[in-house]
C-alpha cells in the first residue's frame, strides 16, 4: 500500500522496459499489523493490468510435495483461504496444537488434510506450513532466471515469505522494531553452526561460499572502474549570449537557454528533460520541436497543418513526458542524476514542475540528493505572482525546502542574465562527480523589465557580475551613486530575490524621493548567503572568535551594518527573516505568511504586503524607530 509504487506502476514511459525487476517481499505485514484479508491476488492483478510479466514463488518445495500426495489439493485450498491473520496465528502454534485446528476447517474435520499430513511429526508441522517459495533458495533462483530473460516489458516477483523467518518473533505481528536480544543470539549462532570467536569472520576463502562471494566482489566492485566524466566542468562555457529582450520572464529565459545549449558540442546531446505533464506550461515547447518526445519505437505523426509544437515521440528525443507525478519526476531526475555512476553515461537531467508540487515529490526529491544525485529542477511557475490562479498553485514554503536539504543549491534568479549564469553552474555542478550538488531553481511567468539589470552590468562588468551572482547577489540599487543626495544617516537596506525585485528597486526610488538612503541588494541565492554566514559562525566558533570575511561583506560595508533591513520575498517572510541576525542589524520580514488566492498581480502584492509602497513603509517604520 505504499502510494509511489502504483504511480510508478502506471508511468506510460515504464510500459516498454524490459530490464526491470521488482522483487515485492510478501510477508503479509505491514509495518504495525498483519495486513487483513487477502490481497495478493488483487496486487498482481494490478500489475498484470498494467502490463507487467508477473511471476511469483508462492509455496516451497516441502509444501509441493504435500500438495502432490493425496489429500494434498485440500491442504492447499486451505491454506489459498485463509485469511492472512489466520495463517500468521498458525504457523506460530505447537505442532501438537496446530494440527487439529488445521484439520478442522469451518467446524467440520477435513479428512482429506488429516490423511495428508499424517505422517508429518508435530516438531515439522509449524515448518511444512510455513514453507514458503520466498525461502526456498532454488525455487528462487529459478524465478529470477526467467524473470531476467529477455523481454518487452518490465516484470515483478511476487516472493511469499514470513517476516523474520528462522528468527524466535517470526511472524509476529509487532516484530517490525524487534530486535534479538542475547539469550536469542546464542541459540542461532549454534544453530547455523558458527563458532563463538567467529561470529564476524567472513567466510573461508577456499569454500564454496568463500569462493561465490569474491566472485560477486569482482563483479560490483572489482572490475573496470566509473571513467572520468566525458564532459569537464570547465567545458561548459561561463557565458553562451541568450538572447534579450526588453522584458521576460526566468521560466522563458530557460526555455530559451535550453534550445540554446543543444548546440554546444558534448553538452546537447546529453541533457534529457522531464516533466510531469507540464512541459508546455513550463516553458519546454521550444526544446521539444528542437529535440523531440523520447519513445521506444517512432509514433505516427498526423498532418494537422502548422502548429506552434511538434509532438513527435521517437528514439532520438531527449523529452521524457511523464504523467501528472512529481513522485515519479523526482525518482526520475535521483535515477538520471546517478546515470555516470551506474552505467559511465553522464547526463543533463533537468526536470521542471508547478513550484507548489516540489512538496510533493519531496520524498524522492530527499532521497535522491541523499544518494548524492546531482540533477537541476526548476519549481515554477511559483508564488502569489502565479495570480489568476489561486492558492492551491502558489507556493510560499518552497524556499524553505531549498534553503533546508542537503545537497542542494536553492537559486531565486530575476533576470534572464542571471539565469543564464545559474543554469551553467547548475550544469557544472553535475559535471563534478565528487563534489557537485543539485540545482533547485524557483522561477516565476511574470515579466520582468530587462533593463533593470544595465546599470549593475555596466557598473560592475560582465566577469565580476556573473561571479557575485554565482556567489549569492549583488548590489542592484547603491544609494551613494544612484541617489548621491541622500542622507546616509538615514540608509536602510532593502533585501529582495527572484520576481519581488522589481517591487524593491521601486521601493527605493520612493524612498530616494523622500531622502533615505535605500540601498538594494539581490540575492540570486539566498541559500548562498546563508551558508557563507554559517560557515562563518562555525569557524568563528572554532578558532576563537576570529571572523572571516564572506561575500555578504562585500554587499553591505561596514559603515552601513547598523542600518536597518528591510526583506521582501513572494515566499514565506521567515526564509530571509535571519538576515538582520548577520550584523545584528533591526530588520522587518515582509513575505507571504497565508494561503494565496486569485486576482491581479498589484492586488495581490499589495493585499500580502509585499508591493513597493509596504516595501517603503517598512523601511520609514524600522528608521522611525531607531533609538534616539
Amino acid at each position: 500500500d505504499e502510494g509511489n509504487i502504483w504511480e510508478a506502476l502506471i508511468e506510460e514511459s515504464l510500459a516498454w522496459v524490459g530490464n526491470v525487476l521488482w522483487i515485492i517481499d510478501l510477508n503479509r505485514q505491514s509495518l504495525d499489523r498483519v495486513i487483513p484479508g487477502i490481497r495478493a491476488t488483487r496486487l498482481k492483478h494490478l500489475f498484470a493490468n498494467a502490463g507487467w510479466r508477473v511471476i511469483e514463488t508462492k509455496y516451497g518445495h516441502h509444501l509441493r510435495e504435500a500438495f502432490a500426495r493425496p489429500g494434498g489439493e485440500a491442504l492447499r485450498q486451505a491454506i489459498d483461504d485463509m485469511d492472512n491473520e489466520e495463517y500468521q496465528i498458525l504457523i506460530r502454534l505447537p505442532g501438537e496444537t496446530l494440527r487439529p485446528r488445521l484439520i478442522r476447517r469451518g467446524g467440520v474435520d477435513n479428512a482429506d488434510i488429516a490423511r495428508v499430513i499424517k505422517d508429518v511429526p508435530d516438531a515439522e508441522l509449524p515448518g511444512l506450513l510455513a514453507n514458503l517459495g520466498g525461502h526456498d533458495l532454488g525455487d528462487l533462483v529459478g524465478a529470477i532466471e526467467e524473470a531476467l530473460a529477455p523481454g518487452d516489458r518490465p516484470t515483478v516477483l511476487f516472493a511469499y515469505t514470513i517476516k523474520g523467518w528462522n528468527l524466535p518473533f517470526a511472524g509476529e505481528a509487532l516484530n517490525h522494531s524487534a530486535l534479538l536480544n542475547p539469550n536469542q543470539l546464542e541459540p542461532l549462532r549454534e544453530a547455523l553452526g558458527i563458532p563463538a570467536d567467529e561470529a564476524w569472520s567472513r567466510f573461508d576463502p577456499a569454500s564454496a561460499e568463500g569462493r561465490l562471494c569474491a566472485a560477486s566482489w569482482e563483479q560490483l566492485y572489482a572490475g573496470d572502474t566509473v571513467p572520468a566524466p566525458p564532459v569537464r566542468a570547465e567545458q561548459i562555457p561561463a557565458h553562451i549570449g541568450h538572447n534579450r529582450t526588453k522584458a521576460t520572464s526566468t521560466q522563458e529565459a530557460l526555455g530559451r537557454l535550453l534550445t540554446q545549449l543543444a548546440d554546444i558540442p558534448e553538452v546537447g546531446k546529453r541533457i534529457v528533460t522531464a516533466s510531469p505533464d507540464v512541459a508546455v506550461s513550463t516553458n519546454l515547447g521550444g526544446w521539444i520541436n528542437k529535440l523531440g518526445v523520447f519513445a521506444s519505437r517512432a509514433a505516427p505523426v498526423y498532418d494537422e497543418g502548422p502548429k506552434l509544437l511538434r509532438w513527435e515521440p521517437k528514439p532520438s528525443g531527449q523529452h521524457i513526458e511523464l504523467g501528472i507525478s512529481e513522485m515519479n519526476l523526482f525518482m526520475w531526475l535521483s535515477m538520471f542524476g546517478l546515470s555516470h555512476e551506474l552505467s559511465g553515461q553522464l547526463l543533463f537531467p533537468i526536470g521542471t514542475v508547478y513550484d507548489p508540487f516540489v512538496c510533493r515529490g519531496l520524498d524522492a526529491f530527499i532521497y535522491g540528493v541523499y544518494s548524492k544525485s546531482k540533477f537541476i529542477v526548476a519549481g515554477t511557475p511559483s508564488g502569489i505572482s502565479l495570480a489568476p490562479e489561486g492558492g492551491n498553485h502558489q507556493s510560499t514554503i518552497t524556499p524553505s525546502i531549498g534553503m533546508e536539504l542537503p545537497n542542494v543549491m536553492y537559486y531565486e534568479p530575476t533576470f534572464a542574465q542571471d539565469m543564464e549564469w545559474i543554469l551553467l553552474e547548475g550544469l557544472r555542478q553535475i559535471c563534478d562527480r565528487e563534489h557537485g550538488i543539485s540545482t533547485y531553481l524557483r522561477l516565476s511567468t511574470a515579466d520582468v523589465d530587462q533593463t533593470l539589470f544595465q546599470p549593475s552590468l555596466d557598473r560592475f562588468g560582465q566577469d565580476e557580475l556573473r561571479r557575485q551572482v554565482l556567489a549569492g547577489g549583488y548590489r542592484i540599487i547603491d544609494a551613494t551613486l544612484d541617489a548621491p543626495e541622500t542622507n546616509p544617516a538615514d540608509t536602510v537596506q532593502i533585501v529582495s530575490a527572484g520576481i519581488m525585485l522589481p517591487e524593491a528597486i521601486a521601493a527605493a526610488r520612493q524612498l530616494h524621493d523622500e531622502g533615505v538612503a535605500a540601498n538594494v541588494i539581490a540575492l540570486t541565492s539566498p541559500q548562498k548567503v546563508f551558508d557563507g554566514w554559517q560557515k562563518r559562525q562555525r569557524q568563528s566558533m572554532a578558532n576563537g572568535g576570529k571572523r572571516e570575511p564572506i561575500h555578504f561583506d562585500t554587499l553591505i560595508p561596514p559603515a552601513e551594518r547598523h542600518a536597518p533591513i528591510v526583506t521582501v520575498l513572494d515566499g514565506a517572510s521567515h526564509a530571509l527573516s535571519w538576515l538582520g541576525s548577520v550584523y545584528g542589524a533591526p530588520s522587518i520580514a515582509l513575505g507571504v505568511d497565508e494561503f494565496g488566492q486569485s486576482g491581479s498581480r498589484p492586488d495581490l502584492y499589495r493585499h500580502y504586503g509585499i508591493d513597493a509602497e509596504h516595501i517603503a513603509s517598512a523601511a520609514f517604520a524600522m528608521l522611525d524607530g531607531r533609538e534616539g
